[in-house]
């Protein structure tokens, strides 16, 4: 009876040794895994760097004016009026903040079209109703003077 505790006990070992083998196999693959990620991640943070860098020498103002001197014949570039300059609040508003026209005065313009139109006579309700159902959004007036010194701007960084 000792001899077949033994070779039980045996193979329990065995099966223990090979999954603790499989286990650590498996984290060492994730841990190449993590430091191929980590690789990853700091050539793309080098080369963020390197595309900033490079932004700030190609956009250097004493650059920039060398180019339009340079090329002033062929561009012909004017300066901007101060005229030409809006602010935030005059532009319109963006599509995703126009208001959802109403779905039941939209569906009885359809139906009142359908009908007139199938009688044969003009659909001036229907689109009286579709008309009144979305509002033209229009750009907000510019401010007093001392509202005309404030620029809005954003930034492209983080």
């Amino acid at each position: 009876m000792l001899k077949t505790f033994d070779l039980v006990l045996i193979g329990v070992m065995t099966a223990t040794a090979a999954v603790t083998y499989t286990i650590k196999h498996r984290a060492e693959l994730k841990l190449e895994e993590v430091h191929r990620l980590e690789a990853e991640i700091k050539l793309e943070k080098d080369t963020i760097d390197l595309l900033k860098a490079d932004w700030a020498l190609q956009s250097q103002p004493n650059r920039l004016e060398r180019l339009v001197k340079a090329y002033n014949e062929e561009l012909k570039l004017q300066p901007t009026e101060s005229t030409a300059l809006v602010h935030a609040k005059e532009l319109p508003m963006l599509k995703s903040e126009v208001p959802v026209p109403d779905v039941t005065e939209a569906k009885a313009g359809a139906k009142g079209a359908t009908v007139a139109s199938a009688k044969g006579a003009p659909d001036t309700k229907g689109a009286q109703a579709t008309a009144k159902a979305q509002p033209i959004p229009m750009p907000a007036p510019r401010g007093e003077a001392e509202d005309a010194d404030q620029i809005e701007t954003g930034s492209v960084e983080e």
